[in-house]
């Protein structure tokens, strides 16, 4: 029962926490649409189902006692957090999306962004490490180690789509969208800024 509070707490202080996700789901389901945060969201939490997977292989703990290969993985992260920061900032514009085909955004796109944006996060890594290391132990069975997987990734994922049922209520969503030029190259300046300071924090001390 104390580890499931843990791993519970744990998740909730993780997922709550703004950074980069945040940002990427808060982003395509205002402008893409409801649709687009919770496909941005099951990336998410599909990318967590990764980090899960590896820790409980052990794969993990190699990365991060290894300084090159926790460096590279974070150098991959901040590249990609540059490009779609780039890509938000240049790509930005007032027009507001309107219903049909062209509308909102594809929801392979948003998996793809929410995927990508997590899967490439060390501090994600970091996340399933310290459940897996600190608050199981070697009597802990698999079964149940799979099973504090399954709530992190997934209470993961439920708070992000809540996040996007909020933002994509109509008013909430029509006040953001009234500064939509404004708000596109903030949040485009935010994750190269993310980006940056994540390549910057990459030095040779052990993770």
């Amino acid at each position: 029962m104390i580890e499931l509070l843990a791993v519970i707490s744990l998740t909730i202080v993780v997922a709550v926490v703004p950074g980069q996700d945040f940002a990427v789901v808060l982003r395509n389901a205002l402008i893409g649409g409801r649709l687009a945060g919770i496909m941005t969201a099951l990336g998410i939490g599909l990318a967590l189902g990764v980090h899960v997977t590896y820790a409980l292989a052990g794969i993990g703990l190699l990365v991060s006692q290894s300084i090159l290969l926790f460096n590279l993985l974070k150098l991959i992260g901040a590249g990609y957090l540059v490009y779609l920061g780039i890509s938000m900032y240049r790509g930005a514009s007032p027009d507001v999306p309107t219903s049909g085909a062209k509308a909102g955004m594809a929801p392979l796109t948003a998996l793809r962004w929410g995927f990508l944006t997590n899967v490439t996060n060390p501090k994600a890594t970091m996340f399933a490490l310290s459940v897996f290391l600190q608050v199981t132990s070697p009597e802990t069975p698999l079964w149940t180690q799979i099973g504090y997987g399954v709530i992190m990734a997934s209470g993961v994922f439920a708070w992000f789509v809540l996040v996007t049922l909020f933002f994509t209520l109509a008013p909430v969503r029509a006040r953001f969208l009234s500064m939509k030029l404004w708000m596109e190259r903030s949040f485009g300046v935010l994750l190269t800024l993310f980006g940056i300071g994540l390549a910057v924090s990459t030095n040779s001390s052990r993770p």
